[in-house]
């Protein structure tokens, strides 16, 4: 028997199965050993042969199968497969996507925990001691009132040799039991809601269907319960379900609800955990423990079988596409499984995405619409206020005269208040007024953002940290400028004004493991409080106390130069205003701009998401945008900004031959700097085109880009969330 492997080497050059000889007992989807180019790797089989076209005196046998259950169950594959050919990957980095390093390099291991108790009685038992040995009498009387005790902690108490002379002996046994690391899990219980008549319609409508549904139902119109409702008629056949969501800060609050739904039968997977969790909460939905899986992108990979149904939610998120290598969209790899269990993915969102709306319009995905939140819950009253009428009027502050009243209101009605401004940090950049002065990142070709509680310049993108300025470098001036306002300036002005906690979320202060729950859970347990957070707080979190929120620069992902912009700014626009008012119906939102007449907030005031999207997909049809054309990026770094601009060079060129081949058909090739032209020390250049979706030229594209170079990394981009 031969054995078909792939190494566990990223290169292009060994990107192809080798013929080994098999070892009795090695089966499809195992790890090995094999020897590799004078060296022992790891590798994975992927097929097994009854014969092989290489020449059996140059095949080397597998030196060692390392385990007896295959690792890469076929499902996954099968997905390691497709993600070659959807996203032209090498089989082995999809292998490292699908299976957890701390499996695939086995960084942990089970972990068990050792107890002993009497097996003798204690008469019998004094007997065998003799009356001497007093440390092992004292063992023995202590299990017998206790009737068990864990090893280690016997052992302390007592003494090591004094324990172990008794399990010798057959007085006492040791027995061993696994100890889980899963992570922290809030077990509370949380009544069941009777379905709505939509929410019956929409279950109805979408279990056990071999389709893919566009579940577009407003903030607050109760999307979980029929996610959760549907996932346990799959668990009521013995089916599994995948339940994604895009921030890690919503598992906490997701989590506390499948457990109370599903008992003892969740994982959950997202890159907050330890190795020592992920490998057993892995381990948990690989041996079938836990059916029901709940986490952040990854979690599309998790080794269930026999998947009832899978389950995107706020499907309109960026983080749902992988933009570090190995990239992937999340969503296709979803559809994929969905179509391998013959069972349905359910996309929600109150805003989704304009590809995924149309395709909804268009018949490729089918629409379920949860139009009223439940009880007949008032939306929000959003209230726009013009920022430049603000400073006609002499108030140069960052925060409105009607914010501050909204905010007063709150707090004397005992409420709760949510704050959104998507930048993090004091300060956005730090400039002296006198030379011009802009601190960068020696790295990275970004200005540094001033942390004023840790009395820091950081950069955003590398991490590397920097002495705050008390002058100017360059000319030695005082006269120091401070950039616009991140969440951490916002905490400290609003400490200033109000006598109430104040509590910030942002990668700042959620670096440390279990800090998004231990935020969320403080705020939820604090009348009056008020939450300053980034888009990690505009999704998914419901807490019935928030009666205002406030967006205090709703223009910062307005003037992005990307395609997306104002679909983004309506999504967070809708997203966060949709915090408030929960419970009662008595939410308002305030949201500030300098550009209170911009469509995407007439669109929002109004929570007209049909409207803001007939305006969207006009303008993108007539400047042929996505989803009327595609977008690719073929983005080339390198240390050496001279190599860096030969490579790009060289793709450019046989990118203009491809133009000269299809012609109209690419509608736009250009090669370019990147927008940030160095980070972590590389010189990037990028070559975008845009053109008539079409597989082949897709394909296209890829080919002319898979080439290798020295020192040089090429990366090849479809529809990119961003183009920095």
């Amino acid at each position: 028997m031969y054995a078909k492997v792939i190494v566990d080497i990223s290169n292009d050059a060994v990107d192809r199965v080798f013929d080994y000889i098999a070892l009795p007992d090695t089966k499809v989807g195992m790890r090995v050993k094999v020897p590799f180019a004078g060296r022992v790797v790891l590798g994975y089989v992927v097929a097994l042969t009854e014969t092989s076209e290489v020449d059996n005196s140059k095949l080397k046998p597998i030196i060692k199968n390392l385990e007896s259950v295959p690792k890469l169950k076929p499902e996954i594959l099968e997905v390691c497969r497709f993600l070659c050919g959807r996203f032209f990957l090498r089989l082995s980095d999809a292998i490292k996507l699908v299976l957890p390093a701390c499996v695939r390099l086995d960084r942990a291991s089970e972990q068990y925990s050792s107890f002993v108790r009497l097996i003798l009685d204690i008469d019998t038992a004094i007997n065998l001691i003799g009356k001497r040995a007093k440390s092992q009498l004292s063992v023995v009387a202590f299990l017998s009132e206790q009737g068990e005790a864990d090893y280690t902690r016997l052992c302390e108490m007592f003494s090591r040799s004094s324990v172990n002379s008794l399990i010798e002996k057959g007085i006492i046994e040791r027995t061993y039991t696994r100890r889980m690391r899963s992570p922290e899990k809030i077990n509370a219980k949380i009544e069941r809601n009777v379905l709505t008549k939509m929410q019956q319609n929409a279950v109805g409508t979408i279990e056990n269907q071999d389709k893919t549904f566009l579940l577009k139902g407003v903030t607050g119109s109760g999307k979980t319960e029929v996610y959760m409702t549907i996932i346990e008629n799959a668990l009521n056949q013995g089916k599994t379900a995948i339940m994604l969501v895009p921030e890690i800060s919503l598992t906490p609050q997701m989590m506390s609800r499948f457990n109370s739904r599903f008992p003892n039968l969740v994982a959950v997977l997202h890159s907050g955990l330890s190795e020592g969790e992920r490998y057993d909460e892995w381990d948990r939905i690989f041996t079938g423990q836990a059916r029901v899986v709940l986490g952040a992108r990854s979690a599309i990979f998790a080794p269930v079988e026999n998947l009832g149904v899978i389950v995107i939610d706020e499907e309109h998120d960026s983080s749902y596409v992988s933009e570090t290598n190995p990239r992937y969209f999340t969503h296709d790899v979803a559809e994929f499984r969905a179509r391998f269990n013959h069972c349905p993915l359910i996309l929600g969102s109150a805003t989704p995405s304009i590809d995924s709306f149309k395709k909804a319009k268009d018949g490729i995905y089918t629409l379920v619409e949860l139009p009223e939140r439940i009880n007949n819950i008032a939306m929000p009253k959003i209230e726009i206020v013009d920022m430049l009428g603000e400073l006609m009027e002499g108030n140069t502050s960052p925060y409105s005269k009607r914010l501050i009243a909204k905010l007063d209101e709150c707090i004397a009605n005992k409420k709760q208040a949510i704050l959104f401004i998507n930048r993090r940090g004091f300060a956005s950049f730090v400039l002296c007024r006198e030379c011009g002065y802009r601190a960068k990142c020696d790295d990275c070709e970004v200005s540094l953002v001033y942390h004023k509680e840790d009395n820091e310049l950081k950069c955003h993108f590398c991490g590397k940290r920097y002495r705050a300025l008390t002058n100017c470098p360059n000319c030695h001036s005082t006269n120091i400028k401070y950039g616009a306002l991140g969440t951490e300036r916002v905490c400290e002005d609003l400490r200033k004004m109000f006598n109430v906690p104040i509590f910030r979320m942002d990668n700042d202060t959620t670096r440390v493991k279990n800090g998004h729950k231990h935020i969320l859970e403080q705020f939820a347990e604090t009348t009056p409080s008020i939450l300053v957070g980034t888009q990690m707080i505009a999704k998914g979190h419901d807490y019935p106390n928030v009666a205002f929120v406030g967006i205090l620069d709703a223009d910062v992902s307005l003037y992005n130069s990307d395609y997306k912009s104002n679909e983004r700014t309506f999504q967070l626009v809708t997203q966060v205003s949709g915090r408030a008012g929960r419970k009662n119906g008595d939410g308002s939102v305030v949201l500030q701009t300098y550009a209170p007449k911009h469509y995407v907030y007439r669109f929002a005031k109004n929570y007209d998401y049909n409207g803001f999207y007939e305006k969207e997909i006009n303008l993108r049809a007539t400047t042929k945008f996505p989803p009327f054309s595609t977008i690719l990026r073929i983005l080339v770094s390198s240390t050496s900004d001279t190599r860096a601009k030969e490579v790009t060079k060289i793709l450019y060129d046989r990118a203009q031959e491809l133009k000269e081949r299809y012609g109209n058909d690419i509608l736009f090739l250009q090669a370019m700097p990147a927008p940030v032209k160095r980070i972590q020390t590389k010189y990037r250049y990028q070559i975008l085109t845009r053109y008539t979706p079409c597989d082949k030229i897709t394909n296209d594209f890829f080919s002319i880009s898979d080439i290798i170079e020295k020192d040089v990394s090429i990366f090849v981009e479809i529809n990119p969330n961003n183009l920095r």
